[in-house]
């Protein structure tokens, strides 16, 4: 049997977890991951920097590296690059630095690439909650940002990853202050919480409402370059690790020369899939010309198609708004669909599998 969702005192009995609270949390959590992170001793570099190296895995911190690059797209004067392979790329040199970002400290992909950061001379910095990445980091001297325990990655991923290397790239010299725009973004989060917690009706809650229209179809996110493509990357993530779904995204304007053509599809297959185009202010002409034809190219063809738009001031802000209203519409999908969104049989198989 399908859930209320305004039924809000049996969502909240149902969430074993604690989610909806600790979603309630993200603005006191962005503010303590700013404070910790100004606490940190570093230096100005003094040489030059020829890449940043991101090493990751996961769907919330690694959508947090890519919200960084656009964030970042236009100010910063070095190439950021995510590599979650075993090893780091032949360029990586004493020139470069490494973040190494991973919760538990022991996914060995981070940990074989971080003892290969090691051997290149790069400026390695770690954000972990313990594990080997931890003990490398003390043994080598490496500056350590200390991850919470005994919350989830994702659900962090915003406060204690990407707003602590924003505050760590200006210490750095690398882009300039971002205390303005987390201070926004803490106030607009705080504003935000109660337009999609559970007490808020359908009729009211964005969240509620776009959850509700994906039940039963196949999630498709299409985000517009440079910027909300990377919220993109949050939504599929989310959608397939919290709400149990397969999901699938991409970014205007590369999709509409090749992704489009199988916007022909046979028309029952093609009213399978709910489709969320973000927009943002920032957003150029030409791609806001492109965002509308694509809605009305999809409106007799698809199952649904929504546009969602960022809200608040900056960059950061609307960038953050975008991934509070993704996190409670995953949250109400998991609901709606009776999944438990902190558990995942066929990842505990491979796991078992692949360690046998």
């Amino acid at each position: 049997m399908k859930i209320n969702l305004d039924q809000s005192d049996t969502l909240l009995q149902l969430d074993k977890t604690q989610l909806f609270e600790a979603t309630a949390h993200y603005s006191s959590w962005i503010a303590d991951g700013y404070t910790q992170a100004k606490a940190l001793e570093v230096k100005a570099l003094s040489g030059k920097v020829d890449e940043i190296v991101m090493c990751s895995v996961g769907g919330g911190p690694v959508a947090s590296l890519v919200q960084l690059k656009s964030l970042l797209f236009d100010e910063i004067r070095v190439p950021i690059i995510l590599s979650q392979a075993y090893s780091m790329p032949a360029y990586v040199d004493d020139d470069s630095i490494v973040f190494i970002v991973n919760y538990s400290g022991g996914s060995e992909e981070v940990v074989s690439a971080y003892r290969h950061a090691i051997t290149t001379g790069a400026m390695i910095i770690v954000l972990t909650a313990g594990g080997k990445a931890r003990e490398l980091a003390e043994q080598n001297g490496h500056l350590l940002f200390q991850l919470p325990a005994g919350r989830q990655p994702r659900m962090i991923s915003t406060s204690h990853v990407l707003v602590p290397m924003l505050v760590i790239l200006h210490r750095l010299g690398l882009i300039s202050d971002p205390d303005q725009g987390i201070a926004e973004t803490i106030r607009l989060i705080e504003q935000l919480t109660p337009a999609y917690a559970p007490q808020a009706v359908l009729a009211d809650n964005e969240a509620k409402q776009i959850a509700t229209e994906m039940d039963g179809l196949i999630p498709v996110v299409y985000g517009t370059l440079p910027f909300t493509d990377a919220s993109t990357v949050r939504f599929k993530n989310q959608l397939a690790e919290v709400s149990k779904v397969m999901a699938f995204s991409n970014a205007m304007s590369g999709l509409h020369h090749d992704e489009a053509n199988g916007w022909d599809a046979d028309s029952a297959m093609l009213r399978q899939f709910h489709f969320t185009l973000i927009h943002d202010r920032e957003d150029t002409e030409p791609m806001g010309r492109r965002l509308r034809a694509t809605r009305e190219v999809l409106a007799s063809r698809a199952g649904a198609v929504r546009v969602i738009t960022s809200v608040g001031e900056s960059r950061l802000a609307r960038m953050c708004s975008l991934v509070y209203l993704i996190d409670h519409v995953t949250l109400y999908l998991a609901f709606i669909r009776g999944v438990h969104p902190s558990q995942g049989e066929a990842l505990n198989e491979f796991r078992a599998r692949f360690n046998s």
